[in-house]
């Protein structure tokens, strides 16, 4: 059995985090909003024509994420999207939002003009608080 690999594009666009049971955490690397993207393990590129028992373990793994950006951004509001138009892979967008970001209240894709690198502490911190508070059971 080969390999799981990440398309190429996420991971251009994003700093690996590790993996929780099924899914790989990524970080967009634009820190003007707390945005993570969760790569399931599987083959299938349709969240909604995954089997139940997989769709289900991911979609647990996306609340846990949802719950971890809600604790640790204070984010009011959770955007969540599968979109797949650009990078064919399944890919999870879970974006931390709240009132006064940097492109409340339109939606991240096509409003975010400017980038904003998560500078080597910041990132570390993340990485650690992610370690700490995002387990997923069984």
């Amino acid at each position: 059995m080969s390999p799981f690999l990440i398309h190429a594009q996420l991971l251009a666009d994003c700093h690996v985090l590790g993996r929780l049971r099924c899914c790989h955490v990524l970080l967009h690397k634009n820190a003007l909003l707390p945005w993570f993207i969760l790569v399931p393990e599987t083959s299938g590129t349709e969240l909604l024509a995954l089997p139940d028992r997989e769709r289900n373990r991911v979609m647990r793994e996306c609340t846990v994420m949802a719950a971890f950006i809600q604790r640790h951004f204070h984010s009011t509001k959770i955007n969540f999207a599968a979109l797949g138009n650009q990078v064919p892979q399944l890919h999870l967008h879970i974006v931390g939002r709240k009132p006064g970001d940097a492109c409340w209240p339109r939606p991240v894709w096509g409003n975010l003009s400017t980038a904003s690198p998560y500078s080597a502490a910041e990132l570390e911190t993340i990485r650690s608080r992610w370690r700490t508070g995002c387990e997923v059971l069984d």
